[in-house]
């Protein structure tokens, strides 16, 4: 690695650590970020040697990248190297393991933290029960939580928030939140914005709107201004309960008292209004929300999409979907469902197949958890296309089926073996009645007696005959 490295990085005779922090900073791909960390300290015999700052940046670039392993190695080599091992750099390796959801190593590496001669202070307490909260390890979080009492660390604002956040998870254990909230001045804590913040969410959830809003007027009273995001969770509790026209009144506020909604605050009421059918007004919100720059997102579109289709209004539907698609953003099998459910509906049977043939084109993948929404679109389809009497591209996408093993319904096969023996097609007739019984679905008897008299009807004796005794043997008359 020396070799290499000075041809990299030409150092001066003087290696400062500032100079390493910003050359590590300045490199955004990791492999080359541990090259500069390694040849810094290898230039010079007896040269520069690492601190906690220098140290601590590569833990955090090898964090960025999910490199969990590598830098609990660069920890250890702080050891090593006799450099002191921090506190700060721990509680990073103890939020990364957080990001990832792996409360189980957060609890590793915190019980670790004396083995590097660090004393965890109340800050690692309450960094690592947050997590725990985070994780929905709430007994875990709960244990934790009197075990760091018991060690004598007083309660303060930033952990009783927290607790407070764990007894919001929970219905039946809001009014224990609430009691530890007005117990705060009695340890010396004045609730904060985050206080407040998490009672109102937590409220919204259980759908106590009323109380909810009495806790924003207190704590306006108090000096403490509503947050963007505590304002979403009212605006939110609002929507959900039909009290929309409250909820905009809200978003005016928001606006007067200058907090910027966000994305999330518009699409709340625009959930709420496609719920309760007002997808037109939705439809206007959308408008003011792109007017002041705040880009949809797919909850959004998803969400008003599922609302128009419900009021059956395709014309606006289809302008969603290609606004959606403007924009970079993918629309699912479920969506591209609505539409061809739409379209059928309508009886417009060739349009309903055109957005098949797209949401196959565009790659949607066919997954497990939207194999049954994929077998019920395929089936629709070929149905709709048989009673539009298009017997070419129902027999086309019906073999498209088979290829990829999509289930085939009994409706479907008896739809197609109608509509060949209509056209007379009764070599396809055959083909599709044949493959019918090899997927266990017995013909009914309309199916038997349109096939046996089309057959008759072409003097085929013999294999009307053939039918018949077919018809005989499986019970069928």
């Amino acid at each position: 690695m020396g070799m290499r490295t000075k041809s990299i990085i030409k150092w001066p005779k003087q290696v400062t650590t500032s100079l390493v922090e910003q050359l590590i900073k300045a490199e955004r791909n990791v492999e080359k970020a541990v090259i500069v960390f390694d040849s810094a300290s290898a230039e010079y015999a007896n040269g520069f040697r690492h601190d906690h700052k220098t140290y601590g940046l590569i833990v955090s670039k090898l964090l960025s990248a999910n490199q969990f392993k590598r830098a609990e190695d660069f920890v250890d080599r702080m050891r090593q190297d006799d450099c002191r091992v921090t506190e700060d750099i721990l509680l990073s390796i103890c939020r990364a393991y957080g990001r990832v959801h792996k409360p189980h190593d957060v609890m590793r590496v915190f019980q670790k933290m004396k083995e590097y001669e660090c004393e965890p202070s109340l800050k690692s307490y309450v960094t690592v029960f947050s997590i725990l909260v985070d994780e929905n390890q709430l007994k875990v979080a709960f244990k934790f939580y009197r075990y760091m009492r018991q060690l004598g660390f007083p309660p303060n604002v930033p952990s009783l928030n927290v607790l407070i956040k764990a007894l919001c998870k929970n219905s039946g254990t809001i009014d224990s939140a609430i009691r530890i909230f007005r117990e705060m001045p009695k340890h010396g804590c004045t609730p904060d914005m985050y206080t407040y913040g998490t009672l109102i969410n937590g409220l919204c959830r259980i759908k106590k709107v009323n109380e909810a809003k009495e806790l924003l007027k207190e704590m306006e009273v108090n000096g403490c201004s509503p947050s963007v995001v505590t304002y979403t969770s009212l605006i939110h509790g609002l929507s959900e309960s039909n009290n929309l026209d409250e909820a905009m009144a809200f978003l005016e506020q928001m606006e007067a008292k200058r907090v910027d909604p966000n994305v999330y605050t518009y699409s709340s009421i625009i959930n709420g209004l496609c719920k309760y059918g007002r997808s037109s007004d939705a439809m206007e919100l959308l408008k003011v929300m792109v007017s002041k720059h705040h880009k949809p997102n797919m909850v959004t579109y998803s969400t008003l999409l599922h609302g128009l289709c419900k009021e059956k209004n395709l014309r606006d539907a289809l302008i969603i979907f290609d606004r959606m698609k403007l924009q970079g953003l993918k629309p699912d099998a479920g969506l591209y469902w609505k539409i061809i459910d739409l379209f059928c509906d309508g009886r417009k049977f060739q349009e309903a197949a055109n957005f098949l043939d797209e949401m196959v084109f565009e790659g949607i993948p066919i997954k497990r958890v939207t194999w049954s929404l994929h077998v019920k679109i395929h089936n629709t389809v070929v149905r709709s296309l048989c009673s539009a009497n298009d017997a070419n591209r129902a027999f086309l996408l019906y073999r498209g089926m088979r290829n990829k093993g999509i289930n085939v319904d009994g409706g479907t096969f008896e739809a197609l073996v109608a509509l060949f023996c209509g056209k007379r097609d009764l070599y396809k007739a055959g083909i599709v009645l044949d493959e019918m019984v090899i997927d266990g679905c017995t013909p009914g008897e309309d199916t038997w007696s349109v096939l046996v008299c089309r057959v008759w009807g072409n003097l085929k004796v013999q294999e009307a005959i053939d039918l018949m005794s077919e018809l005989v043997s499986g019970n069928q008359i």
